[in-house]
């Protein structure tokens, strides 16, 4: 385990605003060329809150490590959720509309026991809860029940930010262990390894094999140039 541990400090700063309830998100899979895309949301009661020995951003920590942080979390948090958007709906809509997607499936399963005053949203980017844009999302997909929460996004929250932290391991384990499924469903891509990520074996393996229904199709997959107007893949989470 490496780097300093995130802590509730700015959490606790919410209190000044009359906030009680808080929660942090944070999502993982934005890069993999296959696999959905996961948000983990956790919600803090502030009023109560303690700190929480061992978590870190998902990253940093070994996959031992985060399953075994996974039911302290789950103790520990007033509620939690994760949601995913799958590679057809990442096809479908794009990036940025799946992960509002998947971001509002997990704030609908957190807020069945408790509703967050405000969301801490690692990065620089609202893709949670965007300001309204008219039919942008209208046609795709009606969410019964979507984050109505004022949101702050923190670049590097997930590093800082105890909640946002504990939400991206949920995230994580749960991908993963997706990922470890689809593996015995699509052989010979090495997702219960790379977790459907753009590794060179990934790569080859689509070279010979051809794309699954869990490859998203609208990117760049296999080790081939890139086409004009393809979109490039990110890395990490």
């Amino acid at each position: 385990m490496t780097g300093k541990a995130p802590t509730l400090r700015y959490e606790r700063s919410f209190l000044a605003e009359g906030h009680r309830f808080l929660a942090g998100c944070d999502e993982v899979g934005r890069g993999a060329l296959a696999g959905p895309v996961t948000v983990g949301l956790v919600v803090i009661d502030l009023a109560s809150a303690k700190g929480l020995r061992g978590v870190r951003d998902s990253k940093l920590l070994r996959a031992p490590e985060r399953e075994a942080l996974v039911p302290r979390i789950q103790r520990w948090a007033a509620a939690y959720g994760v949601g995913h958007a799958t590679a057809a709906e990442i096809d479908a809509v794009g990036l940025m509309a799946a992960l509002r997607f998947a971001g509002n499936r997990a704030w609908a399963e957190a807020t069945r026991e408790v509703r967050p005053d405000a969301v801490i949203l690692d990065g620089n980017h609202n893709w949670l809860a965007p300001v309204p844009q008219g039919s942008l999302f209208d046609d795709v997909e009606t969410l019964e029940v979507s984050c109505d929460a004022p949101v702050h996004t923190r670049i590097k929250a997930d590093l800082q930010c105890l909640s946002v932290a504990a939400a991206s391991v949920l995230a994580k384990v749960e991908r993963d262990r997706l990922m470890v499924g689809f593996a015995q469903e699509y052989p010979g891509y090495g997702w219960e390894i790379n977790k459907g990520y753009a590794t060179a074996s990934h790569r080859a393996a689509i070279d010979g094999l051809g794309p699954s229904s869990e490859h998203r199709r609208t990117w760049r997959l296999g080790s081939a140039v890139a086409e004009p107007g393809m979109p490039a893949v990110e890395s990490g989470g």
